[in-house]
């Protein structure tokens, strides 16, 4: 059968600053995911639009091609909202973990599909494999069962049915310069979450040297763009910008951010990982209608009654010690004096090459890797104090984790400073 366009005629549209048709661009996707397109041509495609960008309405269509291009979930018989978050990713980002059960606390079902690391961001299902016999892959009847039940949450893996196109168009803007083309990524982020059938979407934008956008303007344009793909695809969906120039807590890595996590969950926890957990909760619990304080459920202890229901609705034991690395290297202060900085795309770099991260898709990882800070941005320390315990498996791997965290922080003589975490509010226009 003749196919209905060409897709060099495709290309040379976008080449030339033009809007594809909508028919051409739906068809485009389609021949794509089913081999017609060539890579080659799709490349010369995804350079176009990194070069030339698209239009709002390019950007919908391409995102309802992609979803189409696989299944589409429903979570309508739950009777219960539903709200997701997802994080563009950063360096001790573990806020799902304390997040979803907190959101589920107070009756409202939370189906976060997450990833895993690559480079130096963590994976949210690396850090829960951290726990002895926790699984991350459930099926769809999985999924619904634990989020109609009392858990209320599930975090696991992404089924391939959802969004197949992506799959195939992200590995080839990985290896062709185009990933950083922000219809692109906002087509690549939505597709799958709005195929994944929540109601509500809180995106958590992040900027800053640990973040995948450093610009802040850049951030704040990929959080507008995704915001109206939600909203025009009957999403409720806003966006908060939130600073990645400093990492989050006091951990990098897997279990250490598990154990991070719990402390949270117990009413405690690194300030500035309660503070982003309780803002985004207060987000996706507004959206669902619930005009309650969440930090009253970390308080009294109903997140953490979820948490640990949620962990063994999914085989894990939460009462099961974490890895604990077999060697570790304490980092010292060499003065008195306060920390003014800690970059935390050095402080990512570091734990990923003690094997808490991969280079690889394929690659493993170490669960017992990664890095415990004991000063942040603002913190007075004396000389000889501990900044930073190192841990790994294997102590061949300090020197280059060493050479990562030697430029990472300074200490002065005046506290800096310090940002808000979250700098702006992204809603519908």
């Amino acid at each position: 059968m003749a196919e209905p366009f060409d897709a060099v005629d495709i290309i040379r549209i976008k080449r030339d600053g033009g809007s594809v048709p909508e028919p051409a661009l739906r068809w485009l996707i389609d021949a794509y995911t089913r081999e017609y397109v060539q890579d080659a041509q799709m490349s010369a495609f995804t350079m176009a639009v990194l070069l030339n960008g698209m239009t709002r309405d390019e950007i919908r269509v391409m995102t309802d091609a992609m979803i189409a291009s696989g299944e589409r979930m429903s979570f309508a018989g739950l009777g219960k909202r539903t709200a997701d978050k997802h994080s563009t990713g950063g360096v001790g980002d573990k806020i799902t973990l304390p997040l979803a059960p907190l959101v589920a606390a107070y009756g409202v079902a939370v189906p976060q599909l997450s990833g895993r690391g690559l480079g130096h961001t963590g994976g949210t299902l690396d850090k829960l494999e951290s726990i002895p016999g926790w699984r991350a892959a459930l099926s769809n009847e999985e999924m619904f069962a634990q989020m109609q039940g009392p858990v209320g949450a599930v975090i696991c893996a992404a089924g391939s049915g959802l969004a197949p196109a992506d799959k195939r168009l992200y590995a080839l803007r990985d290896v062709t310069g185009t990933v950083e083309a922000i219809p692109l990524i906002a087509s690549s982020i939505m597709s799958k979450k709005i195929a994944e059938g929540t109601e509500s979407l809180v995106l958590d934008v992040k900027f800053g040297s640990g973040a995948f956008m450093k610009d802040y303007a850049k951030a704040k344009e990929l959080a507008e763009t995704m915001v109206a793909l939600g909203t025009d695809s009957g999403v409720n969906t806003t966006a908060l910008l939130t600073d990645m120039s400093t990492p989050l807590g006091l951990t990098a890595g897997n279990a250490n951010e598990v154990r991070e996590s719990v402390e949270v969950l117990a009413g405690g926890g690194p300030a500035d990982v309660v503070e982003l957990t309780v803002a985004l909760a207060r987000e996706m619990l507004q959206m669902s209608g619930i005009d309650e304080d969440p930090a009253e459920a970390l308080r009294d202890g109903r997140a953490m009654d979820v948490w640990r229901a949620m962990i063994r609705a999914q085989d894990g034991d939460p009462d099961a010690p974490l890895p604990s690395p077999k060697e570790t290297h304490v980092v010292t202060a060499d003065r008195d004096g306060v920390m003014t900085r800690l970059d935390a795309y050095d402080v990512g770099i570091a734990a990923w090459r003690l094997g808490a991260g991969r280079a690889r898709a394929q690659d493993p990882v170490v669960h017992a890797a990664g890095i415990d800070m004991h000063a942040k941005p603002g913190d007075s320390v004396r000389k000889g104090d501990p900044l930073f315990t190192l841990n790994a498996d294997d102590p061949a791997r300090f020197d280059r984790a060493l050479d990562a965290l030697a430029g990472s922080y300074e200490i002065g003589d005046a506290a800096p400073d310090v940002a808000p975490i979250v700098r702006e509010r992204i809603a519908a226009a």
